[in-house]
């Protein structure tokens, strides 16, 4: 079995490049290791703390202890599963900041300012805003991608804006527009009443054109033959065989599994092959250093009114609420129920925002379990261009073995200094009376919880990962020894082998990662095809004229 283009893994950046290679009449193979994303669990966007605590759709992969979390052990989902972490995700749609993109062209990604990827941002995106915040300058409205936004009936989503607002700081109509900076609404990746996963959006359309295949089967290692890669060796059905590539191998298996696969192929830390019997054909100390993430916590607070979503959070709530979506597509269930946001800057002189909020009207964590309070709400809160740095390794050169994962979290110092702001600042926040009609009491971490030693010992004890890896096989100049891909995501000593997804991310960008991974594989493929890239667009987003001097 062959095609002219391999793409290992079918999520955010793997789909959408299948999709625009497929649509040039090139024929192409996916290699992916999970089974159907179909059924109410993943394409109920209600539903979303399902999918990424079932076996059946993620990979369970757990970092190693991190000793700067008190020796915790987190979990780190990545989606098994056609559509990848788009289809087990929390479904939010942020771009990041322009200047996040500026920065990846500054550290030697050339041709990825922001100039260079809105262009590729819009042509992704059927955004459904409306006129309300934008004139076409911004967004698109002709992609495969779907992005709309909730009806925000619950008064909460109004308040957390509000106050936002009272506490001197912008109301942004689109954070993901002109101006990120401020509280407003939140953009999601539903589509009448539906998950839009990539899966959806982009292999779907794929398969449908005749030119792309979908193999299911778990990737060992690519084949390399005179410092070319040929093909990608797959386990499946029982049997091992090699999936030829006639043109080239593109590997979007995830920022925790293209690292992976790239040392058991021989490409990777010299040394670090070595000790796991890996012969070593390139040697690239950057594969699976630099992994970077955003932690965030849940402040907490128990309402003052039983207007929270705590009311159907029994089952036979929660079988109404799925029934009415099942047989109309609408109501609670057709929401994530992220639909308020907030990105601020911590302090004066940072240029740009550095916290995210997302609002949720129900105080409950990723994996399902509600506080004990009932009726409550939360803001997840966190720091985004955290200075710490951990790396993606070997444990065997068993292709079944989970990678050791280290993130390092918390190891600089001034992470302890930003999450302690992000605290301070939702607090200010959640007093505003907007806000403070709403607040019986803070739950967590609680009012006694006020010196730096007693909020340091909560992240400690409460971060936890907002699910955003990436880094591990940074682009940049072909001369930089760390790099691991250049600027057209070509892995640096390696003919006929690329990476296109969050890997190649030189720095975590601002927010949620599902849209700048879409849009790497979509300005990928325009690379592999040959194609000029889309005109650079020289929009310029709004940047708070006294940055440097003020905080809001």
């Amino acid at each position: 079995m062959e095609a002219d283009f391999v793409i290992v893994g079918a999520g955010s950046a793997g789909s959408a490049m299948a999709y625009r290679l497929a649509e040039a009449g090139r024929r192409v193979i996916v290699i992916e290791h999970g089974g159907t994303d179909m059924g109410p669990f993943i394409q109920m966007p209600a539903a979303l703390s399902y999918p990424m605590n079932m076996g059946l759709y993620d990979w369970g992969l757990k970092t190693e202890p991190e000793p700067h979390l008190g020796g915790r052990v987190l979990v780190t989902p990545r989606g098994k599963v056609l559509g990848g972490s788009s289809s087990i995700n929390g479904m939010v749609y942020v771009r990041g900041h322009a200047k996040d993109f500026d920065h990846w062209a500054e550290q030697g990604a050339a041709g990825w300012g922001y100039a260079d990827v809105l262009p590729y941002f819009k042509r992704q995106e059927h955004w459904h805003g409306g006129a309300e915040a934008g004139d076409g300058v911004w967004r698109g409205n002709a992609g495969p991608l779907h992005v709309t936004r909730g009806l925000r009936a619950n008064p909460l989503f109004a308040a957390f804006i509000e106050a936002g607002r009272q506490a001197g700081y912008p109301v942004t109509a689109d954070a993901n527009g002109a101006q990120q900076e401020g509280f407003g609404p939140m953009d999601a990746t539903i589509w009448r009443g539906r998950r839009w996963s990539a899966a959806n959006a982009y292999l779907r359309p794929a398969m449908k054109t005749g030119n792309c295949t979908v193999v299911r089967g778990l990737a060992r290692r690519v084949v390399l033959r005179e410092g070319r890669a040929v093909g990608v060796e797959v386990e499946r059905s029982g049997r091992i065989e090699v999936i030829g590539a006639r043109a080239e191998v593109i590997l979007a298996a995830s920022s925790l599994n293209t690292p992976k696969l790239l040392m058991l192929s021989g490409i990777g830390p010299g040394a670090h092959l070595a000790e796991h019997g890996v012969p070593v054909l390139a040697d690239r100390p950057g594969v699976g250093a630099n992994l970077q993430d955003h932690l965030e916590i849940y402040m907490q607070f128990a309402a003052a009114q039983p207007v929270t979503l705590f009311k159907y959070w029994n089952l036979w709530g929660k079988g109404l609420i799925g029934a009415q979506w099942l047989f109309t597509g609408k109501g609670l269930g057709a929401s994530n129920q992220f639909e308020a946001c907030g990105f601020i800057r911590s302090a004066a002189g940072v240029e740009y925002p550095d916290i995210q909020y997302h609002f949720l009207p129900i105080a409950v964590r990723y994996d399902g379990r509600a506080v004990a309070e009932g009726h409550g709400f939360q803001a997840h809160v966190g720091p985004m261009r955290s200075k710490s740095r951990g790396a993606v390794t070997l444990r065997s050169a068993d292709p079944k073995a989970a990678p050791v994962i280290r993130f390092n979290y918390m190891s600089h110092p001034d992470d302890w200094e930003e999450f302690r702001r992000c605290i301070r600042l939702t607090r200010e926040i959640f007093a505003q009376p907007a806000m403070a009609a709403h607040v019986k009491h803070e739950i967590q971490p609680g009012q006694g919880v006020a010196s730096d030693a007693e909020i340091d010992g909560f992240i400690r004890a409460h971060a936890e990962s907002a699910f955003h890896p990436c880094g591990t096989a940074r682009m940049g100049r072909a001369d930089d020894p760390l790099a691991v891909v250049d600027p057209a995501c070509r892995v640096i000593g390696v003919e006929g082998l690329r990476v296109a997804d969050s890997s190649i991310f030189p720095r975590v960008t601002n927010g949620n990662l599902n849209a700048p991974s879409i849009m790497v594989g979509e300005k990928a493929a325009d690379l592999v095809l040959g194609r000029a890239p889309l005109a650079a667009e020289n929009a310029e987003p709004w940047v708070n004229p006294n940055w440097q001097t003020s905080q809001r």
